[in-house]
């Protein structure tokens, strides 16, 4: 009997459950079967002392229209934070936005160099107008905390501004519609280092499609035509799921020890 489930919510579920690859019993030659050009690789010399992995330029993504102008057009058009943060708040093009009570844009200081981009808020960042400021950010506080970062030395955002109905993780169309505010968001603050929580701003922000447990700990140069130069960024697990998964915060220390002496490298 054929299950009564839409495609998207099979692989979400999938997802959840930890699935990031698919291995049939036949090769399968996808380059052969892909007639679009592979997207262009922005490759940055890696660090004379440590390894570094170059993640490659996302390609263009459509997204919806808001009176024929998409977020991408939106989002180039901004020449400071506070014409994005107007740009974000007027922008309709995602029903997301409209479930939602504030657009959650950022919090922290944009000066600071350190950049913490996470998924989406919750119902009291939501509430607040805040990024992290309920159960998880309380534990991304103590996070930062522990190697010398607050919310006066660090800058934090999501990928997605508007909170999910029930706090369900925002799908691939929401993230993809959110990018290029994200992307642009990255350009005009320039910080000195990215930290990506989560497999939604990983994936999104590296153009990757590994599971966090596989991104995380790693060391990647993201380029963005509007960067003067690549920026290294690290993923880590998100404080939510650290919250469910108290056994993971050993890995997570291990990364949040790898940023401090990465900052202390270049201080």
């Amino acid at each position: 009997m054929p299950l009564d489930i839409a495609p998207i919510d099979l692989l979400r579920w999938y997802l959840d459950a930890g699935v990031d690859e698919a291995v049939g019993e036949m090769p399968v030659d996808r380059f052969a079967a892909s007639a679009k050009p592979a997207a262009p690789v922005l490759v940055a010399p890696p660090a004379p002392d440590r390894p570094t992995v170059v993640a490659e330029a996302r390609p263009i993504v459509a997204v919806p229209a808001q009176d024929g102008v998409t977020a991408a057009h939106l989002a180039a058009g901004c020449q400071d934070l506070a014409q994005l943060r107007q740009a974000m708040e007027g922008f309709d093009g995602l029903s997301l936005k409209r479930t939602a009570i504030s657009t959650v844009f950022a919090d922290g200081n944009p000066e600071a160099g350190v950049m913490c981009i996470g998924e989406a808020p919750g119902q009291e960042e939501d509430r607040q107008g805040l990024p992290f400021v309920g159960r998880s950010g309380k534990l991304l506080d103590r996070m930062l905390g522990s190697i010398g970062l607050d919310r006066d030395s660090a800058y934090i955002t999501n990928v997605v501004p508007w909170r999910p109905v029930d706090n369900r993780k925002p799908t691939a169309e929401e993230v993809a519609t959110c990018l290029p505010f994200v992307i642009r968001h990255v350009e005009l603050v320039d910080p000195k280092l990215l930290i990506l929580f989560g497999g939604a701003a990983a994936s999104a922000l590296l153009a990757r499609h590994e599971g966090i447990n596989r991104l995380r700990g790693r060391w990647f140069d993201f380029s963005s035509p509007g960067l003067p130069r690549p920026v290294p960024a690290m993923a880590t697990f998100h404080p939510a799921y650290l919250l469910r998964t108290p056994a993971a915060k050993r890995e997570a220390w291990r990364d949040l020890l790898a940023i401090r002496a990465r900052l202390d490298m270049h201080s």
